[in-house]
């Protein structure tokens, strides 16, 4: 009998193990400059389908441009959760990151698992902050790490502030800043185009402006610019797009231990937003940037594998998805 429990034990401690590796997905790197660096992608918001955005950019920067690539997610029983705001899986995989790709939403972390995205902010290692990523967290008041309730301000460069253009009702069309037009994060990078609304935003000084965001009187890459008149946070009125609310930026930000953390924040990012080439060349240029690697001139962008985009909104996630369904 102590051999077959032995043997059952054993059993019971792969599957264990298995259901675990589950709960993410790895990459591994194909040929390409990344020169298998280690990029972390994280998915954990309710409303902008980051759990379908956040694997194809691995796929993307894996395949085509030689990334090791881990996905993490919010989940719940072994299945992707978006509401699941205590999840994250394998949160371990922060401890090797070169990079963080990431869009979260009011994520609730406990204090094991934001110590690890804490040395890996402490470290330095890049960012590439999408969409609700300008308000990451909504830690409790008893979290050892609740002064990252502020990431989105102090880290990214804004909070969340106020829907811009018109939720649902009006699409964005990126406009390159003249000033900044030959940043490598632009090289390659036209028609940069997503249905989610423009947010309202005022980056630090010590920002560099990349992209603007002209709200559209709709949904399509063919409608006019919006010509109304609104309220700003601080009280003045403006023109919807007179200034346009910058929409893509960077930072480099100095380390509790003297070092520079390269930061690029875009508060576009919906899954359905990432079916525009020269926003997918946004992100993977981004990577390339904040790792100090030499940015293609136009890199590969092309969707490995299918990839549906479903239309943003709270509870409209697909259910009973596994993380091992968004494998190679």
């Amino acid at each position: 009998m102590k051999p077959l429990l032995a043997s059952t034990a054993a059993v019971l401690t792969l599957t264990t193990m298995s259901h675990a590796e589950n709960d993410w997905v790895e990459y591994p790197a194909g040929q390409g400059a990344g020169k298998g660096k280690h990029v972390v992608l994280i998915a954990g918001d309710e409303e902008y389908r980051s759990e379908e955005g956040m694997p194809m950019l691995g796929k993307i920067l894996s395949q085509h441009h030689g990334f090791k690539c881990t996905v993490l997610f919010s989940v719940s029983d072994g299945v992707i959760d978006p509401n699941a705001g205590t999840s994250l899986s394998n949160p371990a995989a922060l401890d090797s990151a070169d990079a963080i790709v990431m869009l979260i939403r009011f994520r609730k972390w406990p204090d094991e698992t934001m110590a690890k995205f804490d040395a890996a902010m402490k470290r330095g290692v890049p960012v590439v902050g999408l969409r609700t990523s300008t308000h990451a967290f909504q830690l409790p008041g008893s979290s050892a790490f609740k002064s990252y309730n502020q990431f989105g301000k102090e880290t990214l460069g804004e909070k969340w502030v106020s829907h811009w253009g018109k939720h649902k009702v009006e699409a964005t069309r990126g406009i390159s800043e003249t000033a900044h037009a030959d940043h490598p994060i632009l090289r390659g990078v036209s028609d940069v185009f997503g249905d989610s609304d423009v947010y309202e935003a005022a980056p630090p000084a010590d920002a560099k402006i990349l992209m603007r965001g002209q709200v559209l009187k709709g949904m399509e890459p063919s409608d006019p610019p919006a010509d109304y008149t609104k309220k700003r946070a601080d009280g003045g009125e403006q023109a919807v797009n007179d200034p346009m609310m910058p929409i893509a930026w960077t930072r480099e930000i100095k380390t509790a231990s003297g070092g520079t953390q390269k930061i690029f924040t875009n508060t576009m990012g919906a899954a359905t937003d990432l079916k525009s080439e020269g926003l997918r060349r946004m992100v993977v240029n981004a990577v390339f940037w904040g790792l100090g690697l030499e940015v293609p001139a136009k890199a590969d962008v092309t969707v490995v594998g299918d990839f549906k985009a479903e239309m943003y909104g709270f509870n409209t996630f697909r259910k009973g998805v596994k993380p091992s369904d968004h494998g190679l």
